[in-house]
């Protein structure tokens, strides 16, 4: 009887156990760093202070992002209540540009293998491309860059010397490299392994207790998921073509209301996009210089051959148009080549339809039926008279008196009187 109390007696503690086994938040970062975000980072990070999470798992890979926004990310790890682990996973994930200062600012930074991490030249980070920054700017860039992820090495306890490298010659490093050279502070395979791992390190002077923890997963909102796909250089360059498409539809056929409202906003989107992500102007020049040959063939026909300008206006423009905005901001060639022919396609063949069709001969109204030969209904004189046209009864005058019966034609409408003489054969 008393072996089976002692069995009881030990499952209830196991119970208990795990009832009150710590919680690390876990969420995962893929893509480009932008506001989006920074935004995902914050909540989370408030959610697991508010749970009293042990600790917040940060999955991490990302090619690079926006300064801006990882200057909020790191300035919220600095005044974090809880400690934050940088995590970058899985294999063959990395952590280079923006990337690269997240995972130094972490308070653990923890890599899997066959990752890579650096790369952290500022001015690839920026709102614009390394030619549009003059050469004075672009030192001063560099400078605030390594003297940021100098000051994160150094409150950190990080090798600086590889910091400063990473940040003036975009040094990158496997995650091997990384340990050895104190990048980070360990390589776990999976999160489990990294949790494991974690266990009885001390940070602020606690201990983790992450043995055994259970790992919850934090996900993003749908607005943040919605904002994190709008920061994407192909869906801006979806919503160039829609104003394109939308605003000119509207101009050629006045009146539809619908493209010119989707024009109209993809229009507001596009500019706030482009004074916030990294955008050539020069390849925003040659998109619009490409609209406007388009429509100049359509309305003066010059047997394509402005057509053919805008093409290759457009394709130039699309080309330049994230050319130097570093690799987290990249359009691929194909994406290109697609939007080219379908734009081409639009200007030749939607629009210039509906343009050349305001030229076509009027075909219905009052004006379609000068011309028109009919017989009189009545005797039709410079008093009046009646003819039947288009299955309506109109009154009709004639300067020469016509017969019942009589083949009239029609040679001026005067209000809801036509004006008629005898047709002679």
């Amino acid at each position: 009887m008393k072996h089976w109390w002692n069995i009881f007696f030990v499952a209830l503690i196991g119970v208990f156990s795990n009832l009150s086994a710590a919680n690390v938040s876990l969420i995962e970062i893929k893509g480009a760093i932008g506001p989006a975000t920074a935004s995902y980072v914050t909540r989370a990070l408030d959610l697991a202070e508010k749970q009293r999470d042990t600790c917040l798992v940060i999955q991490l890979d990302t090619p690079g992002g926006l300064l801006d926004s990882t200057r909020e990310i790191t300035r919220k790890f600095f005044a974090a209540r809880i400690p934050i682990v940088v995590f970058v996973a899985p294999n063959g994930a990395m952590a280079t540009s923006a990337g690269c200062y997240i995972a130094m600012a972490a308070n653990i930074a923890a890599m899997a293998p066959g990752t890579t991490i650096g790369a952290a030249h500022v001015v690839s980070m920026g709102g614009g491309s390394e030619k549009d920054v003059d050469a004075v700017m672009k030192q001063k860039l560099e400078n605030v860059g390594v003297s940021y992820i100098e000051n994160i090495a150094t409150q950190r306890g990080r090798n600086v010397e590889w910091a400063r490298s990473a940040a003036r010659e975009s040094v990158s490093v496997t995650a091997e490299n990384a340990l050895s050279q104190n990048v980070i502070d360990l390589i776990a395979k999976d999160v489990p392994d990294l949790l494991k791992q974690l266990d009885g390190r001390e940070i602020g002077g606690k201990k983790l207790a992450t043995l055994g923890a259970v790992s919850v997963k934090i996900p993003m909102l749908a607005s943040e998921q919605l904002f994190q796909l709008l920061w994407r250089p192909e869906v801006m360059m979806i919503l160039m073509m829609a104003a394109m498409y939308g605003l000119i539809g509207e101009l050629s056929n006045p009146g539809a209301i619908l493209p010119g409202v989707v024009g109209a906003i993809a229009l507001v989107l596009v500019l706030y996009m482009s004074a916030i992500l990294p955008v050539n102007l020069t390849g925003l020049a040659l998109i619009g210089l490409a609209a406007i040959l388009f429509i100049i063939d359509i309305f003066a026909p010059t047997h394509g051959v402005l057509t053919a300008g805008g093409i290759v206006s457009f394709f130039l423009g699309a080309l330049m148009l994230f050319n130097h905005a570093g690799p987290a901001f990249k359009l691929s060639l194909g994406y290109i080549l697609f939007a080219t022919l379908l734009t081409a396609a639009f200007f030749s063949f939607v629009v210039g339809a509906g343009l050349r069709a305001q030229r076509l001969p009027v075909r219905a109204g009052r004006e379609t039926m000068l011309g028109k030969v009919v017989p009189a209904l009545e005797a039709i004189d410079a008093n009046g008279g009646k003819v039947f046209i288009e299955g309506e009864l109109w009154n009709a005058v004639s300067q020469t008196a016509v017969e019942k019966n009589q083949t009239v034609e029609i040679v001026a409408v005067e209000g809801l009187t036509l004006k008629v003489k005898p047709k002679t054969k």
